[in-house]
């Protein structure tokens, strides 16, 4: 991730619009098989699922190693977006149902935290040394990869899998439309819920394409990208970490709050400043993502059947690369006309204007304590 965007512009030779069409379409094959995969993840067993994962995994970045044009890396992303997909929703439900079938499910938004926070230091270290592999061979990082994907092939078989009650079906299809209504329609907070968590996964989801050519145009020179990266993930890490207890001490009205104004500062930052330091405003919005994760996570949760765990999951992830998809493109062809500077201020105006009102919404369903079931 570190020297991704660097690779595909200089090696495969794509420009940012490319690039932004290519995640779209990387997300359109997660959006293909996002819900299909949470909804079957439930039936076949998460443990299933993530070997599946991790199987696909292997043979995505193995196609990178030998890629060379658009369409060679377009196959490699949809591979990695199916790969992805079955990953999504399939282990925070393990996490979730592990707990609860100990009893333990209120301690979840803390265990949530460490496994994000340990990911994010996970990918900290390798971003460390990613500068400096891609500089020695572009694609020793590449290589490197699919030995991580083997891993955690490995890694997955060893997993147990919690037990849990499966009502009859009368049908696939019936079942995963109730699952969706009851998400989307029927229950207000939920509802709310995936749209703030939709909106602030957005707000950090496209400096991850746009920071390392707004580097670069800053003079950055390449040796500090990797640490830098490394940076920006010790954040996410550090403050998933804290997450569930600063939620606890000031409540979820003060942390909303908290998250707003980060991620206004972090893009009001990086629009008007740029230049050799202005990345620093990017670890605004890194330690905003840190934030946000655990808590947001424990509300949709909370609300979610265990049956339907991975599908609703995974449904949330559909409706952020849906928005993604529609949006990705455009935030591309904006960066290449006017340049990657001004349109962090102009995506600073937009969230400015979409961001309070969502807040409201979510705040406001939280005081009903009424929740509908799946029928």
């Amino acid at each position: 991730m570190a020297i991704i965007t660097l690779f595909w512009k200089d090696q495969i030779g794509l420009s940012l619009t490319e690039i932004l069409l290519l995640q779209g379409i990387f997300s359109i094959s997660m959006v293909v098989m996002e819900y299909p995969s949470g909804y079957l993840s439930d039936r076949i067993g998460y443990r299933t699922a993530l070997n599946f994962a991790s199987l696909l995994g292997i043979v995505g970045w193995g196609l990178y190693t030998v890629a060379d044009s658009f369409s060679q890396v377009l196959i490699a992303e949809v591979i990695l977006g199916f790969s992805i997909s079955f990953i999504s929703g399939s282990d925070s439900a393990l996490l979730y149902e592990s707990l609860k079938s100990d009893g333990d499910e209120r301690f979840y938004a803390h265990h949530e935290g460490r496994k994000s926070g340990i990911g994010q230091l996970g990918e900290a270290c390798g971003a460390i040394f990613a500068g400096l592999l891609y500089a020695y061979a572009p694609l020793l990082p590449f290589i490197i990869q699919v030995v991580v994907w083997i891993l955690a092939l490995l890694l997955t078989r060893s997993m147990v899998e919690p037990q849990k009650k499966l009502k009859p079906l009368e049908s696939h299809l019936l079942e995963a439309w109730k699952s969706t209504r009851f998400a989307l329609i029927e229950n207000k907070r939920l509802r709310y819920t995936i749209l703030l968590s939709l909106i602030l996964g957005l707000t950090s989801y496209y400096p991850i394409w746009l920071i390392q050519p707004y580097m670069q145009d800053g003079g950055v020179p390449l040796a500090w990208f990797g640490p830098v990266w490394a940076g920006a993930n010790l954040s996410v890490a550090l403050f998933a970490l804290i997450s569930h207890r600063t939620h606890l001490r000031i409540g979820d009205h003060w942390m909303v709050l908290l998250i707003i104004l980060v991620v206004i500062a972090g893009y009001l930052g990086l629009g008007l400043v740029g230049g050799l330091w202005g990345f620093l405003f990017y670890y605004l919005l890194t330690c905003m993502r840190g934030l946000r994760g655990p808590m947001m996570l424990n509300h949709i949760q909370q609300e979610i059947p265990s049956a339907n765990r991975a599908g609703i999951l995974s449904l949330q992830s559909l409706c952020f690369r849906i928005s993604f998809v529609c949006t990705g493109p455009l935030i591309g062809m904006l960066a290449d006309d006017v340049g990657v500077q001004k349109t962090f201020l102009f995506l600073c105006y937009g969230f400015t204007m979409v961001l309070p009102p969502v807040a409201w919404l979510f705040l406001r369903q939280l005081v009903e304590t009424k929740t509908p079931v799946i029928e």
